[in-house]
């Protein structure tokens, strides 16, 4: 994120809601759902990320499905209809988890995209699994 937009939030989502587009915010795993509270009801889509972006194939990071469930609390308590998306590291095993808790947008790349499997055959092991 543009240094500008990280210092204003607030005024970079308006910016943006401005030219009708909706808005989004991503947290890094290492970043606390409390940075969402004052722009929390300006949102349309607040992005979980499950693994430190940058690298396709790294390990889910457990603690993210307690961070779904959080930021699924406030978005409840404000009455959003905002979606709650998770990247990195969903797979069969933890995409159901990850529904139950919240999140309504699931990206799967490697759980997808693998030689062990067709793309057809990985979709189907996640919608079995629970996320679709």
């Amino acid at each position: 994120m543009h240094v500008e937009a990280a210092a204003h939030l607030h005024r970079t989502i308006t910016r943006i809601k401005d030219s009708g587009v909706r808005a989004g915010v991503a947290l890094n795993p290492a970043t606390p759902p409390s940075v969402l509270e004052e722009v929390l009801p300006e949102l349309d889509l607040v992005l979980v990320m499950s693994v430190n972006p940058g690298f396709s194939g790294q390990q889910f990071i457990k603690a993210s499905t307690y961070k779904v469930e959080r930021v699924r609390r406030m978005l409840n308590m404000i009455g959003s209809r905002a979606d709650l998306e998770v990247d990195g590291g969903v797979n069969a095993s933890n995409a159901a988890a990850l529904v139950e808790s919240g999140a309504n947008v699931l990206v799967a790349a490697s759980a997808v995209f693998n030689p062990h499997a067709s793309i057809a055959a990985n979709l189907h092991r996640l919608r079995e699994a629970g996320a679709g």
